[in-house]
């Protein structure tokens, strides 16, 4: 219908809008290529952890009147280097670093925040985001990061798809899992400080795992994973926008809502597909008189 279309269309024709899409779209695109080996290697906690441990660099440059991105950018750095510190020369598990890290970085982060008497404003768009507010500095970073985020994965592609299956098979074949693990810290580190800024710390895991879980249950492939999460990533941050303008809710939660709804429709497709398969299966078998064993209705007719 014509009202429909023009009700569809209508947010588009808004510049801070259109701002948003193309910085939601590069933000996914980032999330999905970081979030392809979060999901192989199950460390989700890590890019939550991150987003917290972003807060003390955030508040400090707030207060100073500095760059948010700069201080979320040199926090989850010092947080990344403390876990691989703890994970390497102090040979703690990955969870036990990343939790030690985490509650150490959140409380200086609430310390801080508490001491400012102005910084409730400022501390609800970190936690949740401001999409809406992207402006062309934004863009432009979301862009160098997205380039910096596919050229680091490409450069370390190799180890670190050794270092998601077998750690000791990587040590063995020379490809520094050491390296690795920083690499991946690094690449998850990039993601969430370039996405909070549309998402905010506390949804930004919501781009970082959810599409790329979606993309998972199809693609054969780790970039098949990267590009099938940004696809539908993008989707989500589209849908997300555009339900946000119509019912008039947070523009960051609705983005990552669309993200879990895409896992979950994926999910449901994935098993309905494999059910309908195994049910195919077992309609083309059945036990043998003699022996027991399933025969195929192919090889029954052939007999």
């Amino acid at each position: 219908m014509p009202w429909i279309e023009s009700a569809l269309l209508a947010p588009f024709e808004t510049a801070f809008f259109s701002r948003a899409l193309l910085g939601g779209v590069l933000a996914a695109a980032i999330c999905a290529i970081a979030g392809a080996w979060v999901v192989a290697r199950g460390m989700a906690f890590l890019g939550e952890a991150l987003g917290h441990g972003m807060l003390p660099g955030v508040a400090i440059a707030t207060i100073a009147g500095g760059s948010p991105l700069a201080g979320a950018a040199i926090s989850a750095a010092v947080m990344a280097g403390a876990i691989g510190w703890l994970t390497r020369r102090q040979r703690l598990r990955d969870d036990t670093a990343i939790g030690v890290a985490f509650v150490g970085m959140l409380a200086v982060g609430v310390v801080i925040v508490s001491h400012s008497r102005s910084f409730a404003t400022d501390a609800t768009a970190i936690l949740f985001g401001d999409v809406l507010a992207i402006r062309q500095p934004e863009l432009i970073a979301l862009g160098i990061g997205l380039a910096a985020t596919a050229t680091l994965a490409a450069l370390l592609h190799r180890p670190i798809t050794a270092l998601a299956f077998d750690e000791r098979v990587a040590a063995t074949l020379g490809m520094r899992p050491g390296l690795a693990r920083l690499g991946l810290a690094a690449l998850v580190t990039l993601a969430v400080v370039a996405s909070y800024q549309a998402v905010g710390t506390l949804l930004v895991v919501g781009l970082l795992v959810a599409p790329p879980a979606a993309a998972s249950l199809w693609a054969r492939s780790m970039p098949g994973t990267m590009l099938g999460g940004s696809l539908i990533g993008a989707a989500a941050v589209t849908v997300g926008l555009i339900g946000s303008w119509h019912l008039g809710t947070a523009a960051g939660a609705s983005i990552a809502i669309a993200a879990v709804a895409a896992f979950a429709a994926s999910l449901g497709i994935r098993t309905l597909v494999d059910l309908q398969v195994r049910d195919d299966a077992r309609a083309t078998t059945s036990p043998d008189s003699t022996t027991g064993a399933p025969v195929r209705a192919a090889e029954r007719s052939a007999a």
